[in-house]
């Protein structure tokens, strides 16, 4: 889609007059050369992962917050035993909580197989409650520091296509060569070194000219709760202020908080179409309450609401104008704003935006509609449960 003449410029206009007033400790480094590929289901992400694992020679980083024993985990344990046999440095990361229902066996055997091993934040009472509750949500593969891979893929067969429609997750994930992918190995080596405290903008691996040039422009946004603000929770706020004409946001879990419904309303009202595609079914059935308790006053400021009852919504994209998308593992919520550590993708290429426009579309026209109308009808049990949930919001 092309942009109105005076839009870009009064798109920026509002852009610099919005990262003045946030005033952001430091703006993410923009990666501009770079070739970005869109995976749009599990059938086409996981061949194209396993396939650049197999193709290491070097290093692997992996950084993973659920993997499950299954046909696929079984799968990826294969793969990277056999990249250690052919003298691949292998490095895992896993969250310890979020791989809570995976048998110690199976990483026992990672160990046996020579894969070095980091379950992050295992628990230790020691260090409080607070550290106990942080998790790495990321998820994230880096094959010989060439190419990436992001997303909102976990490793199991829920995500690769493997389950039934009925519990199989509707997500998204993309590949990146080029400038980028430095900057996101030396996020992973801080990780495994426990250093949490350098800005997003610091954590970069300066790299020779780039053999891969592309045209698609990236930001790498790294998050976490030893952030004095949300990096994560800003880099929406600053996108949905710039937005000109349309704004499409696909998340699992949504708890926006105040500060993002306002920005959403607010572009309603300068003219800009915002349309929320949502889960209509969870694997956490008390986001669904939760998230619904702000349905009416977005209904009411303009907000197109749908929701996807086919598969599990997973994907977690916002996409600015059909050309600016955010892509990574970040949910819309205050977790992963502040309790979590998270990893997105800008990237600012129009053809980019075009496939993700055109996945987002298709998603919806087979969505179903939420109206207002049929909203506020909803029984009294299920309006006080949405409130009784809603006072336990911040540590869902």
């Amino acid at each position: 889609m092309g942009c109105r003449p005076g839009t870009k410029k009064h798109r920026f206009s509002r852009l610099i007059r919005l990262l003045a007033r946030l005033r952001p400790l430091e703006l993410p480094v923009t990666h501009r050369h770079n070739s970005v590929e869109l995976y749009d289901s599990g059938r086409q992400f996981f061949p194209a992962l396993f396939a650049a694992i197999r193709s290491a020679e070097t290093s692997l980083l992996l950084e993973y917050y659920l993997i499950h024993h299954d046909h696929t985990g079984s799968e990826f344990a294969n793969e990277l035993a056999a990249a250690v046999g052919r003298g691949v440095s292998v490095k895992l990361i896993y969250d310890y909580i979020g791989c809570l229902d995976t048998p110690a066996s199976y990483f026992k055997n990672l160990t046996r197989q020579g894969i070095e091993l980091m379950p992050f934040n295992a628990p230790s009472f020691k260090r409080g409650i607070y550290l106990f509750d942080m998790r790495d949500h990321r998820k994230m593969a880096i094959v010989d520091g060439t190419v990436a891979f992001l997303g909102g893929f976990n490793i199991g067969d829920e995500y690769a296509g493997h389950s039934s429609a009925r519990y199989s997750f509707r997500d998204f994930g993309l590949s990146i060569r080029g400038d980028g992918v430095g900057e996101l190995e030396a996020i992973f080596h801080g990780t495994w070194a426990g250093d949490f405290s350098a800005n997003p903008g610091q954590l970069r691996k300066e790299r020779a000219a780039d053999q891969w040039a592309g045209d698609a422009a990236v930001n790498i946004i790294s998050g976490g709760p030893r952030q004095r603000r949300s990096f994560i929770r800003e880099s929406f706020l600053v996108n949905i202020a710039a937005a000109a004409e349309e704004i499409f946001i696909a998340t699992p879990y949504f708890v926006p908080g105040p500060r993002i419904i306002r920005a959403l309303l607010r572009a309603v009202r300068r003219g800009v179409r915002v349309q929320l595609l949502l889960p209509a079914r969870s694997d956490v059935p008390f986001m669904l309450l939760l998230g619904r308790s702000s349905y009416a006053t977005l209904l009411r400021g303009g907000v197109e609401i749908f929701e996807l009852e086919r598969e599990i919504l997973h994907a977690k994209v916002m996409l600015i104008d059909g050309e600016r998308a955010i892509i990574g593992s970040a949910n819309l919520d205050q977790r992963s704003f502040h309790r979590n550590f998270e990893i997105n993708c800008l990237v600012d290429n129009i053809g980019f935006g075009a496939q993700i426009r055109g996945l987002l579309r298709q998603e919806i026209g087979q969505a179903r509609l939420v109206t207002l109308h049929v909203h506020e009808r909803r029984g009294l049990l299920v309006r006080i449960m949405e409130r009784i949930v809603s006072l336990f919001g911040w540590f869902l």
